[in-house]
């Protein structure tokens, strides 16, 4: 059983990709357990899950830029994007951050306890066309996760992309995410440069907005891709730096979060700027997106 939306549809609606139903009950969690947890800071953590029916297990695919749709119990259910590479298969990873019931009661969660999740859902990064570019990555805090799954993505098939520099900046050292990784990205060839806005006694590196990294990427606005997440307002910053520096606006790609409902367009809860995030969405060219200041 393969858990992918993109084979199935609710009865009477059309799907994005013309996919057929594989169970009655599209709205029905499948169990996933918690094979692992890693403490990012304070109020993220990254949890490894594998599906509790081994052959669902064996057969789920899901792409870079995708979700989940993840429910427990009395808590609700939140769309939350994968952070690992689809290539590493019996497992996917997905980064939380406390800040409501379901998330505070999915930090409460130990290894071998059993999550609902059902997708993934969504329209992914555009890995094909992005295949033998170079590449950047903008990130702003937790914004550094669905750029995660990509970024390793890349390294997993290295001879595919050229050059990969990332930019990630947060609010203080405290919210930096996937500090490991970071130092494993460096020693793996990627350009990686950090900041923060506020520094405190432990932080000996660069000060202030991310945007202020952009001159030193050493991007090539006419052959690079740049694909950016983290905060509304540093999306839009971002992208209109970008876009002054040169970079064609169908060469920037950024990925969207709204509240949903469904996952599968049905409800129009996450629906924005005449789109459905969940269909459309949640990655966007720039040239698709309006007014990014509402972003």
């Amino acid at each position: 059983m393969i858990l992918d939306p993109s084979r199935y549809v609710a009865p009477g609606v059309s799907g994005p990709q013309g996919f057929k139903p594989i169970r009655k009950n599209i709205y029905l969690p499948v169990p996933a357990q918690v094979r692992e947890i890693l403490e990012e800071n304070a109020l993220v953590r990254t949890f490894v899950l594998e599906f509790d029916d081994p052959l669902v297990n064996q057969e789920f695919t899901y792409e870079p830029g995708q979700f989940m749709m993840v429910s427990m119990p009395h808590c609700g259910e939140a769309p939350i994007s994968f952070s690992s590479s689809p290539g590493r298969a019996g497992s996917f990873a997905l980064t939380v951050r406390r800040a409501g019931r379901l998330t505070s009661a999915m930090h409460r969660l130990r290894p071998g306890d059993t999550i609902g999740v059902r997708g993934p859902y969504g329209r992914p990064f555009p890995m094909a066309d992005l295949s033998g570019r170079s590449l950047l990555f903008v990130a702003g805090g937790i914004g550094l996760a669905p750029l995660r799954s990509v970024l390793e993505f890349c390294l997993d098939n290295r001879d595919d992309y050229g050059e990969i520099t990332l930019l990630y900046g947060c609010r203080t050292p405290a919210d930096i995410c996937f500090a490991d990784d970071l130092e494993q990205w460096r020693q793996q060839g990627v350009h990686c440069l950090c900041t923060v806005d506020e520094a405190d006694d432990t932080w000996s590196g660069r000060v202030g907005l991310v945007t202020e990294l952009l001159p030193e990427a050493g991007a090539e606005a006419a052959s690079w891709r740049a694909l950016v997440c983290g905060p509304g307002i540093m999306i839009h910053f971002v992208l209109s730096r970008l876009v002054e520096m040169g970079f064609p606006r169908d060469h920037l790609f950024t990925t969207l979060e709204r509240h949903m409902k469904c996952g599968v367009g049905i409800c129009g809860h996450c629906f924005f700027d005449e789109k459905l995030i969940c269909r459309e969405g949640p990655v966007f060219s720039m040239s698709e997106l309006g007014d990014t200041r509402n972003l």
